[in-house]
């Protein structure tokens, strides 16, 4: 069964496939790692459209029970579209798979919220081995009209949480270690405040895979280019299409299947590395 026939599973379709999964273990490479009991935590999952749940998905599919965070007032706040139950629907399709699944709101700007985020999404579904960081500030702003609030804003959610999820990711990790992926951009250009913290984002990263190599952590950080969430409209999706060599734009099951790879045993090898996956568009553009 591939990856994006398991993601794409109806409620009865994942009910069948649980009960195939009870009688058959070992089926085929997706029930083998579904044997094995791998936890991990999602930020930035508020969105059923978002790259965060389809990374949920992708992991789920894969055997991971997960603990997904979210922070709806940032959603609400730069008018992302969302439906109420976004996050509760999501979480009950992959329960539906037979993985444990646990909501854990987080508001990342809180200092307090980010550094108890991770005890608390241990406490519910056991020491965990996997971190995706998916959330993000992201207002548009430049170099004249960002304020002070703004930027510190930015700071706060795209570096210092992360720095203290990784860092207490790396203090639980059990002895067989684990891996942390953060989501990234190289888009600066009338985005001061989204780029400059994502910038420092990948060096904070990048840092772990080497800083935290004792005690078993793998880093990487990945760029997904430009992918339509439900951010963009007709003029920015042509002018993405015109710049992008593969004819199409990247998708959020794009990146989801990068992560899945990278958090796979086959991954393994793959360390302290910032990976475009962004189907040949150009660094450091956006479509207008």
């Amino acid at each position: 069964m591939s990856f994006s026939s398991i993601i794409d599973l109806t409620f009865e379709e994942a009910d069948a496939f649980a009960e195939v999964s009870r009688a058959r273990p070992g089926w085929d490479v997706t029930m083998a790692a579904m044997t094995q009991r791998r936890t991990a935590l999602i930020t930035g999952v508020g969105r059923r459209r978002g790259i965060g749940a389809a990374i949920a998905r992708g992991l789920a599919a894969d055997g991971w029970d997960l603990a997904l965070s979210y922070w709806h007032p940032y959603d609400d706040r730069i008018g992302l579209e969302r439906q109420p139950d976004d996050v509760d629907t999501l979480a009950a399709k992959l329960r539906r798979l037979g993985r444990r699944v646990e909501l854990v709101p987080a508001d990342l700007e809180d200092p307090d919220a980010a550094h108890g985020l991770l005890p608390a999404a241990r406490e519910l579904v056991g020491p965990i081995t996997g971190l995706v960081l998916s959330h993000c500030e992201s207002v548009d702003s430049g170099y004249l009209n960002t304020t002070i609030e703004s930027f510190d804003r930015h700071y706060a959610v795209n570096v210092r949480a992360s720095w203290l999820l990784i860092a207490e990711f790396a203090r639980q990790l059990p002895d067989a270690g684990g891996c942390a992926i953060a989501l990234t951009s190289d888009h600066t250009v009338g985005n001061l405040p989204y780029g400059v913290t994502k910038g420092a984002l990948d060096r904070l990263v990048l840092a772990s895979a080497h800083e935290l190599s004792d005690r078993g952590l793998r880093a990487n950080v990945i760029n997904p280019g430009p992918v339509d969430t439900g951010w963009m409209d007709d003029a920015t999706r042509a002018s993405g299409l015109s710049m992008q060599p593969t004819g199409r734009l990247g998708t959020a099951d794009d990146t989801a299947n990068l992560v899945r790879f990278l958090m796979s045993e086959p991954g393994s090898w793959i360390n302290g590395q910032l990976l475009y996956s962004n189907g040949g568009f150009p660094k450091g553009h956006l479509p207008q």
